[in-house]
């Protein structure tokens, strides 16, 4: 390959937008990770869930930004035993997932 080549394809990255949550409540111990993750995957989203230290969960999500407002509102509803106190979001662009897993 030519290495002027070489170089503009190292700065062809695919940037996606992404959803970056953090909630707070009731959301570790009532099946939480394992709603967003099916959430997530009806929606065919990319990304990960997974449950921190202090209680809450944190997740990302990739994909087309409307779907992403779509999985914002679901998630910040919760599931039937989950308690939704508060939720931070930030939309980020950012390199591409692959899939969708809880750590």
């Amino acid at each position: 390959m030519n290495p002027q080549m070489s170089q503009s394809v190292r700065l062809l990255k695919v940037f996606i937008p992404q959803l970056h949550l953090f909630i707070s409540g009731l959301v570790q111990g009532v099946g939480f990770r394992y709603f967003v993750r099916k959430e997530a995957s009806k929606l065919c989203l990319n990304g990960w869930v997974k449950n921190l230290p202090d209680g809450r969960v944190e997740a990302v999500f990739q994909g087309n930004k409307n779907v992403l407002e779509q999985i914002y509102s679901t998630i910040s509803q919760g599931n039937n035993l989950s308690r939704i106190d508060k939720t931070e979001a930030q939309f980020e662009q950012e390199n591409q997932l692959r899939g969708f897993i809880i750590i």
